[in-house]
């Protein structure tokens, strides 16, 4: 596989015990013996998590012996997150989706900011469109943020049963796009969906929720070196000098409509039938994880399976196919 993306292990536990005595803890969080309950319960700016996990029921799992790593949003962050989705407060959103969110910051194992790298984890949320668990990118070029919307202010609270990043803001249940936007391998692709003058709205396509219309859906995203090569290989300058139904042909062509398809339920020889109207084959090959055929019998390796939203799944691709 190349070495685009790194994959980061979520069931690994640190042995290394950081002291967190007030004076060392702008947030005043103290450790010794404390769940990650007890935490929050101890820490004012995280107030409103705890209700959260009192309304949920997670206050009784997140006390209870284990390993978790939780993203753990202020006050401030949730009252952001409940104006943007129209709610006055807590209660106005269904529980169900509360405690699904709330999974979206817990991860397995206790995983500290020095084992973090660029790429995906899973987290506990789980997918309305494939009923597994949610993936969460995590990018440390200028400290560390989650899913494009989220950043740590305080690291590495260390709790009886795992441990603790204090995050400014909450990560919402992602979408096929929110991917797309989060990774930096992804940027050609997202300025390609992004360009003024394509005739289809291809973000708002991929924002569709699951189970509406023509979600979920599949996502083969070609890396920014696939755009890279296509240009050369098309001897064309930029983006901008492909025409506009030609782009967006090319676009469609990399959507299945309707399908979450994991990598597990992948077979050689599965042909697929793209939003663009072509079809494209998949074979198991030998780069382990599959190789993508398209109509002009160009062959495209894919290098990263599984990216899990809540709409649909992303697998990588180093080759643009073409319709």
């Amino acid at each position: 596989m190349k070495n685009y993306f790194k994959i980061l292990p979520i069931l690994f536990l640190s042995l290394f015990i950081i002291s967190c005595d007030s004076d060392d803890n702008d947030d005043g969080l103290c450790c010794a013996g404390s769940s990650i309950v007890d935490l929050a319960s101890q820490t004012e700016s995280l107030s409103t998590l705890v209700s959260a996990l009192q309304v949920t029921g997670l206050d009784a799992t997140l006390s209870s012996p284990g390993a978790f790593t939780v993203l753990a949003p202020t006050n401030d962050a949730f009252d952001s997150f409940l104006t943007s989705i129209n709610a006055s407060s807590l209660e106005d959103v269904p529980v169900d989706v509360l405690t699904n969110v709330l999974l979206n910051h817990v991860i397995s194992g206790e995983v500290q900011s020095g084992s973090l790298t660029n790429g995906y984890a899973n987290t506990q949320a789980i997918s309305s469109a494939s009923q597994t668990n949610m993936s969460i990118y995590i990018n440390t070029d200028n400290g560390v943020s989650f899913n494009g919307v989220s950043s740590v202010t305080t690291a590495d609270v260390i709790a009886s049963n795992g441990v603790v990043h204090i995050v400014d803001g909450v990560i919402g249940l992602p979408s096929v796009v929110t991917f797309a936007l989060a990774d930096p391998n992804f940027d050609i692709l997202v300025q390609a969906l992004t360009r003024e003058d394509l005739t289809q709205d291809f973000v708002g396509l991929l924002s569709i929720p699951s189970g509406t219309s023509s979600s979920p859906f599949t996502v083969f995203a070609p890396v920014n070196s696939a755009f890279e090569n296509l240009l050369s290989e098309l001897g064309l300058s930029s983006l901008n000098d492909i025409d506009e139904p030609t782009l967006s042909a090319v676009l469609a062509y990399h959507v299945i409509a309707g399908a979450n398809q994991l990598s597990i339920n992948l077979s050689d020889g599965m042909e697929f039938s793209t939003a663009g109207g072509g079809n494209l084959t998949f074979n198991v090959g030998d780069n382990g994880q599959g190789i993508l055929t398209d109509n002009n019998d160009r062959t495209s390796n894919i290098i990263l399976v599984d990216v899990q939203a809540d709409n649909g799944i992303i697998h990588a691709i180093d080759t643009v196919v073409l319709p």
